[in-house]
């Protein structure tokens, strides 16, 4: 049977109606993986399929015949990111051969969200190394752990990072949704490039603890996946406050557990919309299409605000990079502190020198400059890090989103999400050239960020980016979807040895 790219919505009437149980879905998922991702095309997202996949899904059919339904998620396979812990028989590695055998002793919260919603966790993905902070010259989509992700709609082009498996697998059709982390621009640039939704929550509304860190000033999961209602769905079960994640306390009243209802066809109706020109380039080919998407919701009722510059969004790179690298330290000392005595390593130092013992294995294109630096680094209490902390949160909430939000009276401001992907450079590391910047100003500032599919340029996905202020996921997917709607942009990847550039 060939698999359609079912919703989630699909695939739940599909089990409702007995016309499929979880374990034939599975199957079919698992025979996708292997046909598409091991085989074929070899786009090798998946780090790891879950050995106890069918015996789950036979639990979750069982309790569907006695009439137990969890919910909307009820038997639906996910795959989520190799740096999320699962207290079951996959391991938990960043992708990073260090913690090869690394067997998580809990779930990560947002886990035991999934399992409590009745979700299939069918395997892990790969992803960018160390959640792509480890060398600075690094090729987006590889480990040393999982080798090298392939974008489905150009196999010799980059599926992005450091979420990379989850945006291929995702938009590969091999799961229903995905997994994704993102510090800055890990979930919102792979699902552009690979043409599917993704959604960076605001900061607080979902649990890290469990996730393998970098910054936690930064650091968010959010879903990815092929619509705007399925990662609606995913993020609803994601939610809830964790006693070991105390940025979670503060939005207890304004997290939700269903976001479905934002779904609105006529959600532009309205809303005033600001066009951030400064931070949209000016490649011909994405500006064009970024109109064409300005014209869109223009004719769905919004009030176009253009342009809506946001002030000082390329003011904060070099502190960003300091809080990241003091953070990171900090941060990831602390997980692997926490690891059994067994593990390899247990310290950032350890890593680092594991990397340099084993560096034909694990540093063959790249090195690890991001975790040399940051373990020169001082403590948490350094004035310089506890400054640059400020000023980017400062340029990018107060003096940056806010202002223009404020100044415009805006629901949301828009930007392209980025250019098309590139050419996979294993000698000299990602080449990303376009001069889109879409991600950084909400990652800093911990501030929702939501991207859709917006056109192609040679048959290369470009998204549309939807960002506001805190706690405005509601907002965001309202737009979202009404714009997803009335465009119907996304299309199925055809796993072209290349790009077609006479498109």
């Amino acid at each position: 049977m060939i698999l359609p790219g079912w919703t989630i919505s699909e695939l739940q009437k599909k089990m409702e109606a007995g016309e499929l149980t979880a374990r034939q879905l599975a199957v079919l998922y698992l025979e996708r993986i292997d046909s598409v991702d091991k085989n074929g095309p070899r786009l090798n997202s998946v780090i790891e399929v879950n050995p106890d996949a069918l015996n789950i899904a036979d639990t979750l059919d069982m309790e569907r015949k006695a009439g137990k339904i969890r919910g909307a998620l009820h038997g639906i396979p996910i795959l989520i990111k190799d740096n999320i812990d699962t207290h079951d028989r996959m391991q938990t590695t960043a992708g990073s051969l260090a913690l090869e055998g690394n067997f998580a002793g809990k779930d990560a919260f947002i886990v035991k969200q999934l399992r409590k919603a009745g979700v299939l966790i069918l395997g892990k993905t790969n992803l960018s190394e160390w959640a792509n902070f480890r060398g600075r010259r690094s090729v987006s989509g590889w480990s040393s752990r999982g080798g090298l992700t392939r974008n489905p709609y150009a196999l010799d082009r980059s599926a992005c990072g450091s979420s990379s498996g989850s945006g291929a697998a995702v938009a590969a059709n091999l799961c229903a949704a995905a997994l994704g982390t993102e510090t800055d621009g890990s979930i919102i640039c792979p699902a552009q490039t690979n043409g599917i939704v993704g959604i960076k929550p605001t900061l607080g509304l979902l649990s890290r603890s469990g996730i393998i860190p970098i910054a936690h000033s930064q650091d968010t999961p959010g879903p990815m996946a092929r619509t705007v209602a399925d990662a609606a769905i995913l993020l609803g079960a994601l939610t809830g406050v964790d006693v070991r994640d105390p940025v979670t306390g503060p939005g207890k009243k304004r997290t939700l557990s269903n976001y479905t209802k934002f779904l609105r066809l006529d959600g532009l109706k309205g809303a005033r919309i600001g066009v951030a020109r400064n931070m949209a380039g000016s490649n011909p080919r994405i500006i064009k299409i970024f109109e064409s998407c300005i014209e869109v919701m223009r004719q769905l009722g919004a009030v176009i605000v253009d342009p809506a510059d946001v002030p000082n969004f390329d003011k904060f790179g070099k502190t960003e990079l300091e809080v990241l690298h003091c953070e990171f330290k900090a941060d990831l000392n602390k997980y692997l502190k926490s690891l059994p005595a067994q593990a390899r390593v247990h310290s950032i130092q350890d890593v680092i020198g594991f990397n340099e013992e084993n560096k034909e294995r694990v540093m063959p294109y790249f090195g690890q400059e991001h975790m040399t630096t940051a373990q020169a680094k001082p403590s948490l209490s350094d004035k310089k890090y506890r400054a640059a902390l400020a000023k980017n949160q400062r340029l990018s909430r107060k003096d940056g989103i806010d202002a223009t939000m404020r100044k415009y009276k805006l629901d949301a401001i828009v930007v392209p999400s980025g250019g098309p992907s590139w050419v996979i450079d294993l000698a000299n590391g990602d080449a990303i050239n376009w001069e889109v910047e879409s991600t950084s100003p909400a990652a800093v500032a911990g501030y929702p960020h939501i991207t859709v599919p917006a056109g192609y340029i040679f048959g290369l996905p470009v998204g549309i980016s939807f960002f506001a202020k805190a706690w405005q996921e509601p907002t965001l997917i309202k737009f979202a979807y009404a714009f997803e709607q009335a465009t119907q942009i996304r299309r199925q990847p055809k796993f072209l040895p290349s790009a077609d550039l006479n498109i």
